[in-house]
């Protein structure tokens, strides 16, 4: 199983990124999706979740109305679209599969600054 990351870099703040997570080793359409975030210093928290088709997402609280999480089966991929970015956005973003035990990718950092 691999995850990927990509997408990630330096933004200002209220701009948008678009994080990509590529999937390979597992039948990706058959299991949900999540983002999770790390903060310097921080726990890692939950960011958002997609459902294996697509037609059923959740979100955290502080990201909900913000960020959009969706996924392309074909592409075995999930995405999360991050608008009106914040300094307090800055993190490392992981992509998790809930499959078997789980797995992490490496994870991609965003950094909100001006």
């Amino acid at each position: 199983v691999q995850l990927v990351e990509s997408g990630g870099g330096l933004v200002q703040p209220g701009r948008s990124l678009r994080l990509s997570c590529a999937a390979s080793g597992f039948t990706f359409s058959s299991y949900g999706m999540s983002w999770y975030r790390q903060a310097p210093g921080k726990e890692r928290e939950y960011v958002a979740a997609i459902s294996r088709s697509g037609g059923s997402t959740n979100y955290s609280d502080s990201m909900k109305g913000r960020f959009t999480i969706s996924r392309d089966n074909a592409k075995n991929t999930v995405y999360l679209q991050m608008n009106s970015l914040k300094p307090e956005d800055t993190a490392v973003y992981y992509c998790y599969a809930d499959f078997n035990r789980g797995y992490w990718g490496q994870g991609t950092q965003v950094t909100v600054s001006s």
